[in-house]
């Protein structure tokens, strides 16, 4: 299958980096499933950060299986999405749109908007969907693709890498460092205002 959008990898942000919570809490804004949780009460909780948006088809192809992780995994691992794009450019990624998206999906995990795309910059995220597995010590264990399907590859949905890294965190172990960059469409800069990786 083809689309007219350009395929962006993951930039593979660096293990170990720590998760930016505090400029999470100040910069997002709460549209589905409340606001961020008090990090305190995430004390030794791992965290799954996955930027999404209502429109793109990568996004539209692992909303089953991220519904499916969130029910077997969202009880031991905190999830948040965000959603980054430019509304200038994609109104259609807007509040309306996220509400819709949780609703037809199920979801009940905070979904929140980078308006000013602050957030997208601190994770230097470059594509939808991008993740992010952050371990109890909230220090970044996994980044990658969900696994090797993608829209038209016939390869099936199951979520293989972020499943294996989930179960490694769960169980006190470290997820294996060597992690497939995810691939999707770039996510949509205010225009002008692209990072030097986009």
């Amino acid at each position: 299958m083809r689309f007219g959008v350009a395929l962006t990898p993951s930039t593979m942000l660096p293990l170990g980096t720590p998760l930016p919570w505090e400029s999470m809490a100040q910069g997002l804004t709460p549209v589905v499933g409340g606001p961020l949780p008090d990090p305190q009460a995430l004390a030794e909780t791992p965290v799954l950060v996955v930027f999404l948006c209502p429109h793109c088809p990568f996004v539209k192809h692992i909303e089953p299986e991220l519904t499916r992780l969130h029910q077997d995994f969202g009880d031991q691992v905190a999830f948040v999405a965000i959603r980054s794009n430019s509304l200038t450019t994609h109104p259609q990624d807007g509040p309306n749109g996220m509400t819709s998206q949780a609703r037809e999906n199920g979801w009940r995990f905070p979904y929140l908007a980078d308006d000013s795309q602050a957030i997208a910059k601190s994770f230097q995220a470059a594509c939808t969907p991008d993740l992010y597995l952050f371990d109890g010590h909230h220090t970044l264990r996994y980044r990658g693709q969900l696994d090797g399907s993608r829209p038209g590859n016939a390869i099936e949905l199951d979520g293989r890498d972020l499943r294996i890294a989930l179960l490694a965190l769960v169980k006190g172990q470290t997820p294996s460092p060597e992690q497939v960059p995810s691939i999707g469409c770039n996510i949509k800069w205010h225009p002008g205002q692209a990072p030097a990786w986009a």
